[in-house]
């Protein structure tokens, strides 16, 4: 790390530290930083030699959030944040539903005085990557925010998609992608292991990754952790979506997908009844692609993975032991997935690798067949860690 790096990094990192102490969370602090990072990138971008016009009106753009001070900025920083997360595009999902978590407006001026002194634009991917996903991590540790279940750990990440080994030109879904993880290492691989070339490159950052996140914080995370390290486009449509993936087929097709689906038996959806009381509801999604109804969650992505799965795609999913060993629709589901793919590996995970403890986990690797392939063939994959084949 260089001198300058190592020197942002401390900057950022003693701001987390003196905000902490006035109960400022990991998460709040990151969300301001990914608020006013994205601004003062965005009015980089509006100067030459870019030129580009992202959105913003000039009410509401850096020079004039900067001038501000005291109640003031308290009060035309809220009313930005409003305002933005109603515009379209990459600009209105980072700023949709975005609040002032720093309640001292002397604080605040600190943050965006020391975002203010740094060129963003120009700073190397690596060193905004490591602010970004160091601050990533260290929310996840921070048992009382419950971000962990949104951040799968990295090296599990790592491993997974070493084992796939995606190709330069070819699609990366994430249905629940989190704050982006597979994302990011699928792109680290693809950068370090080939030498591509401007077509490949091009691809690589606006048309490899797609994928859904309903929750609008952990989205804004992962859209500016994806951006941060160079994919995607400050003025384009986002990568991820806000909708349910599991609501319907999509159309499109991936030829790898990477993803941890949210553990948790059921989905439910919370309303209030006739007399006022909060109800939970069990949410079945009745698809004609799904081999059969349930509500229960990991069985449900199992089934939509295994629709936007091109033919001859991969796929790394991670999910608990009652996918393996269910009966009723996950007996259905398992009998299905063997048939029409080559489900070839079984990873067992260390029991309380993820944020619920006793949590018991695997990861399963198959590759979606033709429908003319021989059901009964089988094949075994290895991994460097543990491998279970399944005789079909």
């Amino acid at each position: 790390m260089s001198e300058n790096t190592s020197s942002i990094v401390s900057k950022v990192w003693s701001f987390c530290n003196v905000l902490r102490d006035g109960g400022v969370s990991y998460g709040d602090y990151l969300e301001q930083l990914t608020y006013l990072i994205f601004l003062k990138m965005a009015e980089e971008y509006r100067k030459p030699p870019y030129n580009r016009d992202i959105g913003i009106p000039e009410k509401y753009n850096w020079d004039r959030l900067k001038q501000q001070r005291g109640a003031e900025l308290d009060t035309h920083y809220k009313e930005l944040l409003e305002e933005l997360g109603k515009k379209p595009g990459m600009l209105g999902q980072i700023f949709l539903k975005a609040q002032n978590k720093v309640s001292d407006p002397a604080m605040l001026y600190k943050i965006i005085d020391m975002i203010d002194k740094e060129s963003w634009v120009m700073m190397g991917v690596d060193t905004k990557g490591e602010i970004y996903e160091g601050l990533l991590q260290k929310n996840a540790e921070d048992t009382k925010s419950g971000a962990g279940q949104y951040f799968t750990p990295r090296p599990l990440i790592k491993a997974m998609v070493q084992c796939l080994q995606p190709q330069p030109m070819k699609t990366i879904g994430d249905p629940c992608c989190g704050t982006g993880g597979f994302f990011l290492a699928a792109y680290d691989i693809l950068i370090s292991q080939h030498q591509l070339d401007r077509e490949q490159s091009r691809f690589l950052k606006n048309k490899t990754f797609g994928g859904n996140e309903i929750v609008a914080g952990t989205r804004r995370l992962a859209l500016m952790n994806m951006f941060l390290h160079n994919i995607g486009e400050i003025d384009g449509e986002p990568m991820i979506s806000n909708s349910d993936a599991l609501i319907a087929d999509p159309g499109y097709r991936y030829d790898y997908i990477l993803t941890n689906p949210p553990f948790g038996k059921k989905s439910s959806m919370t309303f209030t009844n006739e007399e006022g009381e909060q109800e939970k509801e069990d949410l079945t999604y009745n698809r004609q692609d799904f081999w059969t109804t349930t509500s229960n969650k990991q069985l449900n992505f199992l089934q939509h993975i295994h629709t936007i799965l091109k033919t001859g795609g991969q796929a790394a999913v991670v999910l608990p032991d009652n996918v393996l060993f269910e009966g009723g629709a996950g007996e259905t589901i398992r009998k299905k997935l063997l048939e029409t793919t080559d489900l070839h590996t079984i990873l067992r995970l260390p029991t309380g690798i993820f944020y619920a403890n006793g949590v018991k986990a695997n990861v399963l690797f198959f590759e979606a067949k033709s429908a003319s392939k021989n059901p009964g063939q089988k094949r075994c994959g290895s991994t460097t860690t543990a491998q279970m084949c399944i005789t079909h």
